[in-house]
Parts: structure tokens; C-alpha cells; sequence
């Protein structure tokens, strides 16, 4: 694999992170942003296709991607939505809830509005499409399909489209719905990146191997699977276990980062083992530090080798 253009696709948020008992500070997030946010900072060319409004925080929002090193031309505007709202509150295990408000958020409306015929033409150029099972949750079924069908093509083309599915009950009707989409993208995968708690979740296999096993069958090649704080199961059936067990501080964000980095490794010419190292760095700096996208610091394990 070689590096080159990167387009992921879903929701980026306002996020109130909370910091103190009954303080909460301002930022964002979303599962394919974070991931898209690493892997620029590891100097990838990486977009992110989604959709915002024109209100104050969406403005807000695309300044601080931008200097992140995302290429936001591919955000479309809805002129009457604006950005969704999450908020995150950690128990004494740095474990977290979620409290979202995002049923009126632009991004749902991402394949209906103008601009969109141009979008897909320009996704279709990158050399890697990336998306998660929540962008296709907040999607009414016409946007699903159209995602879809996007991945369809750059796999048919040659390109590669890598899927994590992330799931998450309340963004679903019922599990059975979720499985059925998720079936239809781990089709059109090139790369999968279950997490094992996931798939046991929406009812699908509950051992690693299992779920390897379902995803290679429906024609996902490369899938790896992660475990949490046991590491995850490579391609070959290996488990790798992270390199120290932790006392996180905030888990949020930690399998974004493990996806970032693995992907990072792998376009950067990395084996799937080397590759997993580099997830495992990476979701370990996260989980030490305050939210999702932590600031920069010298332990930050990025690298643009």
C-alpha cells in the first residue's frame, strides 16, 4: 500500500467535554473526524466530506479542522441546519456516556444537497474512501445508499475503502437495521475495523475469530479486530496485546486513534503487525490525555516517516 489522497465521510460535532464535576469545556469530535485529525497530523493529504451549516459554531468548527491540516472543501452547507451537539461525561474509570443532540444536524442531509454530484465525483478521484457505521446511521436510507454505492465504485475501481463499525444503539431503530447496513459496507470494504464489544452488541459473532471470519466472508480482505485493553487480532490470527496496561484517564476517542494509526502504518508501507504497534500507540497517548483529539505534546507518537 502507498500513501495518497484520503476522504473520510460522517459527522463532526460540537463537543462539551466534561472537566470538572459540573463544568464542561467546548470542543469537538465525531468517530471519522478524529481519525481523519490523526492521520493528517501524521502528514497525510486527507479530507473530510460531511456537511455543516452557516451558523456561528459551524464556522467555528471548519477554522479549527482546517488548522488541523484538513482539507474542508469537501464540507458542504445546508443554508437552514446547523451543527450537531454531543456531550461527554466520564465515570472514576475515565469511562464514558453520551447525551447527543443531533437530530436536526446538517450532516443527515449530506447526499441531498447542491453540491453533491461534485463531492462524489471529487471522492471518487481519492485514492481512499473512509466511514464508519455512524455515517451511515445518520443517514436516511437514500444516504445510505448513496455511500454505499460510492464505496461500491472505488472498490470496482480500484481504490480502497476502509470501514469501522462503530456501533452505536441509540442511532438505530434496532439492531437488526445496523446489522444490515453494516453487512452491506463490510461488502465494499477493502479494510475492516471492527471492535469485538460492537459486534457482540448488534448480535453479531462473539470472538474475535468469528467476527474476522464473517467480515472476510461477506469480502472485506484485511480485517482487524479490536479488543479494548487486550490489543486486537491481526489479519493472520495473531492477538497483539498493547505494550503496557493503563489506568485511562478518558477512553474516548481510543478506537478512532488505533484506526488512524494502523491506517497511517499501512499506507506508509507498514505490515499489518507494525501497523497494529502503531494503533496501539496511538489509542494509548489518547486515553492518558482529555478528550478525543488531545492537544499536541512531545509524547504525541505521530510521525511523518
Amino acid at each position: 500500500m502507498t500513501s495518497g489522497r484520503i476522504i473520510f465521510v460522517g459527522e463532526g460535532m460540537v463537543e462539551l467535554r466534561q472537566a470538572e464535576a459540573d463544568q464542561y469545556r467546548l470542543g469537538y469530535g465525531g468517530d471519522t473526524l478524529n481519525t481523519a485529525i490523526h492521520m493528517a497530523r501524521s502528514g497525510h493529504d486527507v479530507a473530510f466530506a460531511s456537511a455543516l451549516g452557516r451558523d456561528s459554531f459551524s464556522e467555528r468548527l471548519r477554522s479549527a479542522w482546517e488548522q488541523e491540516g484538513l482539507d474542508c472543501s469537501t464540507i458542504l452547507t445546508d443554508p437552514v441546519r446547523g451543527a450537531g451537539l454531543y456531550a461527554i461525561s466520564l465515570d472514576a474509570a475515565g469511562e464514558r456516556s453520551f447525551t447527543y443532540w443531533r437530530s436536526d444536524s446538517a450532516a443527515r442531509q449530506l447526499f441531498a444537497l447542491p453540491g453533491t454530484a461534485d463531492l462524489l465525483e471529487r471522492v471518487e478521484r481519492a485514492d481512499m474512501l473512509a466511514f464508519s457505521l455512524i455515517s451511515l446511521a445518520i443517514l436516511p436510507d437514500a444516504g445510505r445508499e448513496a455511500l454505499i454505492s460510492l464505496a461500491a465504485r472505488m472498490k470496482g475501481g480500484g481504490g480502497k475503502v476502509a470501514f469501522d463499525a462503530n456501533y452505536r444503539p441509540n442511532l438505530w431503530e434496532n439492531a437488526q437495521t445496523a446489522a444490515y447496513w453494516r453487512d452491506k459496507a463490510i461488502a465494499m470494504a477493502t479494510h475492516g475495523l471492527p471492535t469485538l464489544e460492537d459486534e457482540e452488541l448488534i448480535g453479531g459473532p462473539i470472538d474475535a475469530p468469528s467476527v474476522a471470519r464473517h467480515w472476510q466472508g461477506l469480502g472485506c480482505a484485511e480485517v482487524v479486530v479490536k479488543l479494548g485493553s487486550r490489543g486486537c487480532l491481526l489479519p493472520d490470527g495473531e492477538v497483539l496485546a498493547p505494550e503496557a496496561v493503563l489506568s485511562p484517564v478518558d477512553t474516548s476517542g481510543a478506537g478512532d486513534a488505533f484506526n488512524a494509526g494502523y491506517l497511517s502504518a499501512r499506507l506508509k508501507g507498514a505490515e499489518p503487525r507494525d501497523a497494529a504497534r502503531r494503533g496501539n500507540a496511538l489509542a494509548a497517548w489518547v486515553i492518558m490525555r482529555a478528550g478525543a483529539i488531545p492537544p499536541l505534546d512531545s509524547a504525541a507518537p505521530y510521525s511523518s516517516a
